[in-house]
């Protein structure tokens, strides 16, 4: 039979403390790509390797604390502990693809493409292997239009958020791109959530029981959790980050000083040359 399946059953706790888990992953994100294209002279690899796993986690936590709120009414749900960390890996791995191609190929139409449909894939794949981690008495189903939707928004919310991180440096700009890169990431998730059914098996003989999802899911939240808040400490001790304002090193996809490209005629030198003249 058909499952009655509930993804609020908290109310609206779960999909707020998930909505701020993703912004919070996002603005620190965001913030350590923006420290890394400032500063040519910074290291820019663990800057970049630092917003890869904010948004990683950022994402992976906004999407089990809302699944903490999804209930089946027939059945117990549980998750299986490795498929679980295995989706944290994957989220992180795959969002520091695409940040690293845009910290060190540059900002250009197709390298921005590339690295958000890589993100967006990312965070889909992260998703649906959380998914795939449940463990309930019957079998989950997916409607293949919604599947597709929630994918599309996860590659347009990816592209969206590099983009604001290689053209944002305004600390309150950031912030506020960080915010809607949070409403992105939720209406991916219930996108996705809204596309699932279940097909509860026969419970004749007695019912399935098992752990409660908080009996795993929030002692492997601290971790994640605890991540961000010492990340968060990271940007509230660099100036340069917070502000955001520019150094004199030049951009990687900025030609250099010395170049032809790169040359521009002081008004010290052209005074000179009218004297000359």
């Amino acid at each position: 039979m058909d499952g009655t399946v509930d993804g609020f059953r908290y109310g609206a706790v779960t999909p707020v403390a998930a909505y701020l888990m993703a912004c919070l992953g996002g603005a620190l994100g965001l913030r350590c790509i923006v420290r890394s294209l400032l500063d040519a002279r910074s290291w820019r690899a663990g800057w970049l390797a630092l917003g890869a796993a904010s948004i990683g986690c950022g994402i992976w936590t906004m999407h089990f604390i809302a699944m903490i709120g999804f209930h089946v009414e027939e059945t117990r749900v549980r998750y299986d502990a490795a498929t679980t960390v295995l989706s944290l890996v994957v989220a992180v791995a795959v969002v520091g693809i695409g940040v690293f191609i845009v910290g060190f190929r540059g900002t250009s139409g197709g390298t921005l493409a590339v690295a958000g449909a890589i993100t967006g894939l990312g965070v889909a794949g992260m998703h649906y292997l959380g998914m795939a981690a449940m463990r309930l008495n019957g079998e989950v189903g997916y409607d293949p239009v919604g599947v597709a939707m929630s994918v599309l928004i996860a590659i347009v919310a990816a592209t969206a958020a590099l983009w604001a991180a290689v053209t944002i440096r305004g600390f309150l700009t950031s912030l506020g791109a960080s915010l809607v890169m949070g409403v992105a990431v939720s209406g991916m998730h219930y996108t996705g959530m809204a596309a699932v059914s279940v097909h509860v098996h026969d419970m004749t003989g007695g019912t399935w029981e098992g752990d409660s999802p908080t009996s795993l899911l929030l002692p492997m939240l601290l971790g994640p959790v605890v991540f961000l808040l010492l990340a968060g400490v990271v940007v509230m001790f660099d100036p340069l980050l917070v502000l955001g304002e520019r150094s004199s090193a030049p951009r990687p996809d900025s030609p250099a000083p010395n170049s032809p490209a790169g040359k521009r005629p002081s008004w010290r030198a052209a005074a000179s040359s009218a004297r000359e003249r």
